[in-house]
């Protein structure tokens, strides 16, 4: 029987991830102990002699996945390939964690049939989308009825469920780059509020087309290569930003009612959330508000019946965008002061700005670096926009951590913040 922290409003069971950096945590706690980056130099548009620096899941394969991770396990591979294999990158990446995440959770068959059902983003496959509009400019006869399935984000919901044995409640939660975050907190919220015992919480790779690739760098949000090597293009919180890199990955995990962790077959949890928070800033646009922040952290903290003292470690969110750090460094130092502040770091610094799945592949890598006991390392961080926040530098900070906040922060003024607990019992390698 596993012992339960006592302050846990949901029990993290277990967690997948996917990314080029990663396809297990195994790897992934490798990778951010390491402090490696994922970054490459990419060109998304043809027409376009401009690279950027991106992580990518170009030509994701399910079957290929599928033997990898489930050479034992003919039955899953069966279901999985039936459920995904020729749908959208979001799904493909969704239906492959989700399938890893609840196998780890060891769930019964009447637990699979009875878990809710989240999947974080939206718009998630405009590359799609653009090219089948492409497509159909050239040629009408290039139309598939499968369309009709492969528009929709739900489609990820179908697949996820089909892909698992769900059959309680499913949709989609979208929060633009707040979503992995949000989709967390509103699975917590369910099993608080008596609904479910098991959540299982998605988030898909977002696949942008060149049209939103191209906004984005006519705005100024994305960090070009330039001079710089594309691993150390994107720089959160270094004076010298320039932007955020464009990530693609995906992430999992299994929420699980307190009181039903002493199941006899549960596994061992990897973490708790203690605590969450979510504010609006009361206006449309993509400008971040410090006040809207320190809110949205401070209710995560009365949450958890935290003090600011009380965290060991934030996984900011950290984009590297020139207004987006320099206003989140002015909220993490009105809410944590300079005395004895958190550790920080940004993991977009290491695997790209995953977007709507950026909130719940950050939770994981918060959960592993409390396991761990490290913080990991920002290898690009030279000058600190400001002082006050204690970033990590080009080595990772070993250190006992009990308690941390991951942060996601979106356009339209979405906040949201989450208080993690590490996970009973583990020792600090």
């Amino acid at each position: 029987m596993n012992s339960i922290d006592t302050r846990a409003r949901a029990v993290v069971v277990s967690a997948a991830v996917l990314h080029s950096a990663a396809e297990t945590l195994k790897e992934y706690d490798e990778f951010l102990r390491a402090g490696r980056s994922a970054l490459v130099a990419g060109c998304p548009d043809p027409r376009s002699a401009e690279e950027i620096p991106s992580s990518n899941l170009n030509g994701f394969d399910v079957r290929q996945w599928a033997e990898r991770h489930l050479a034992d396990a003919e039955d899953a591979r069966r279901r999985l390939r039936r459920a995904a294999a020729r749908a959208t990158l979001p799904v493909r990446t969704a239906a492959c964690v989700a399938m890893a995440a609840v196998r780890a959770a060891r769930l019964t068959p009447r637990e699979r049939a009875n878990l809710i059902l989240l999947v974080a983003g939206n718009n998630l496959s405009l590359a799609h989308h653009a090219a089948a509009v492409l497509e159909y400019n050239r040629d009408v006869r290039t139309v598939r009825a499968r369309h009709l399935l492969d528009c929709l984000d739900t489609d990820t919901v179908g697949a996820v469920s089909e892909a698992v044995g769900a059959h309680a409640e499913g949709w989609t939660v979208g929060s633009a780059s707040a979503s992995g975050t949000t989709a967390l907190i509103q699975g917590v919220r369910l099993i608080e509020a008596g609904f479910t015992e098991h959540c299982l919480v998605v988030a898909p790779a977002t696949d942008l087309s060149p049209v939103e690739i191209a906004a984005l760098r006519l705005s100024g949000a994305l960090a070009a290569v330039g001079d710089a090597t594309p691993e150390a293009a994107c720089r959160p919180f270094d004076a010298d930003r320039s932007g955020f890199a464009y990530g693609c990955g995906a992430a999992a995990v299994v929420l699980e009612a307190p009181r039903e962790h002493s199941r006899a077959h549960a596994p061992a949890p990897l973490g708790y959330v203690l605590g969450h928070g979510q504010y609006l800033d009361g206006r449309r646009g993509t400008a971040p508000d410090v006040e809207g922040q320190c809110t949205a952290m401070r209710l995560a903290l009365a949450s958890a019946r935290l003090a600011p003292e009380n965290i060991d470690y934030v996984n900011a969110h950290g984009t590297g965008s020139v207004l987006g750090d320099e206003v989140e460094s002015r909220a993490l130092h009105t809410v944590f002061g300079d005395s004895e502040s958190p550790w920080t770091n940004s993991t977009k610094g290491l695997i790209g700005h995953c977007l709507s799945a950026a909130g719940l592949l950050e939770a994981v890598a918060t959960l592993l670096q409390l396991n761990g006991g490290y913080c990991h390392a920002s290898p690009w961080l030279r000058r600190p926009v400001r002082p006050g926040p204690r970033f990590t530098g080009r080595e990772p900070a070993l250190l006992p951590l009990r308690t941390a906040m991951s942060n996601s922060f979106a356009f339209s003024g979405i906040n949201s913040s989450v208080v993690l607990g590490r996970a009973t019992g583990k020792k600090h390698s």
